[in-house]
């Protein structure tokens, strides 16, 4: 008799519950309904769903708990004061989003269109698709509002969030990748990294611009036939094109990169292989395979494939820059000068490879300045015949490098010498000139450098 009351006592709970959560969403529903969100309206729908989460049990409710839950700070958001100055509506908007928040949302939100897709029922659905245009845009800005904050690890969970949000926009999870490198994230990088090449995503496309008439700026357009209609109705003038290259070279190249600094060699070079037999004419995948055989130290292999690729691209003065630091590397000094000249010949604003056939040319000079200090104070006949000489030969080196860096010198001086890098090159170079002159004497040369120092 006990045992059957119970019984009876657990069935009436449930039923309870049934109720319960049944009220609870008819609730949320009438709110989530209204066209204005006023504070107590909040405060109640916040209420209500914080009730609902632990009663929902059908797979129904369950999804529909999560979706209000998930939707709670867009109904905030909503619920905001817009006659407020804009600054104090931006930064009631800052509460509200977050990384997490806007992750939660994209788990919400597409739990519910899975849901009613399955079910063959649009209760939301064309709701939650027109949220996701509507919102898409200030979650980007927050996205890009974190990048220049320097805090890249968040920056690419929104972008992921925005990606999951909206899975055709593959673009998103392209820069999620770039983020989650830039803030030291490698597992999320490589994860997302290795989705694209999953999707095969290149980013290749092409980009139409015009300019708008009447504010004389150039416009971007998503379509060519949205640009060319406006340039036939004479809105816009002087239309453009413009080429973005594919990424899955640099895709390719970063999952090796990330998979050798986590010490998986052979993860990288297979998927190094996998990535050219997929796409056997892409040059940046030969080069992205060089670069992992560098980083192996394997240098054969390295100037093999360099090779390979300057057969496919011989006008290509990096690649050839890069065989002259690995000749270098390997102490094949004059093989090394060929690639720097070859490099300044392909590319005349090359400086880093003025930079370094500076360096391959005075490469002797240690050598010679040693010689002389064995010399000593001797003043025999023999010891400064040979001094002579040496010094001759040093003449000849300085004279030699001189151009080259006074050339290295022009191009970093046109560079914005408000960037430190740019700075520190600068100087560096002006020293070793000042350094060239003094040695050779030319006292004009110097003061004039001097008076730029």
């Amino acid at each position: 008799m006990k045992i059957k009351q119970i019984i009876i006592a657990s069935t009436l709970l449930v039923s309870v519950a049934s109720f319960a959560q049944k009220d609870e969403l008819k609730a949320l529903k009438k709110i989530y309904a209204k066209e204005e969100i006023k504070g107590a309206d909040l405060v109640q729908y916040k209420a209500l769903v914080a009730k609902l989460e632990p009663l929902a049990t059908e797979e129904a409710d369950k999804v529909y708990a999560g979706f209000y839950k998930s939707m709670t700070p867009v109904l905030e958001s909503l619920a905001i004061d817009r006659t407020m100055p804009p600054i104090q509506v931006q930064m009631a908007m800052a509460k509200l989003v977050s990384p997490k928040a806007i992750s939660d949302l994209a788990i919400g939100l597409n739990t519910t269109l899975d849901y009613e897709k399955k079910s063959g029922k649009k209760v939301y659905t064309d709701d939650i698709l027109e949220t996701i245009t509507s919102f898409k845009p200030e979650f980007l800005n927050y996205a890009i509002a974190l990048g220049d904050q320097k805090k890249y690890k968040e920056a690419s969970e929104v972008l992921y969030a925005i990606y999951q949000l909206d899975k055709k926009d593959q673009e998103k999870l392209y820069y999620a990748a770039s983020y989650a490198v830039n803030g030291n994230d490698y597992d999320n990088a490589l994860k997302y990294y290795q989705e694209l090449k999953t999707l095969n995503y290149s980013g290749e496309q092409t980009m139409y611009f015009a300019k708008n008439t009447i504010s004389g700026q150039e416009e971007y357009f998503n379509t060519k036939a949205e640009r060319d209609n406006l340039v036939k109705l004479k809105t816009h003038s002087n239309p453009r094109e413009e080429k973005v290259p594919s990424k899955r070279g640099e895709i390719y190249k970063n999952i090796a990169v990330i998979l050798l600094q986590k010490d998986k060699n052979e993860e990288a070079k297979t998927a190094i292989t996998d990535a050219r037999k997929a796409n056997p004419d892409d040059v940046s995948l030969i080069v992205t395979e060089a670069d992992l055989y560098y980083k192996l130290k394997d240098i054969d292999t390295y100037k093999r494939l360099v090779n390979e690729a300057l057969v496919k691209n011989p006008n290509d003065a990096s690649l050839v820059f890069n065989l002259g630091v690995v000749s270098n590397s390997a102490n094949q000094f004059e093989e090394a000068g060929k690639y720097y000249r070859k490099a300044i010949e392909l590319d005349p604003n090359f400086i880093d490879a003025y930079l370094n056939l500076a360096d391959n040319i005075l490469k002797p000079d240690t050598k010679l300045v040693e010689d002389i200090n064995k010399l000593g104070s001797s003043t025999s006949d023999k010891d400064l015949k040979r001094y002579q000489a040496l010094t001759v030969e040093r003449k000849k080196l300085f004279t030699e490098v001189m151009p080259i860096y006074e050339k290295a010198l022009e191009l970093s001086e046109k560079l914005d010498q408000n960037i430190e890098k740019n700075k520190i090159q600068t100087n560096d170079i002006k020293s070793n000139l000042k350094t060239v002159y003094s040695f050779l004497e030319l006292s004009e040369k110097s003061k004039a450098l001097k008076a730029k120092m």
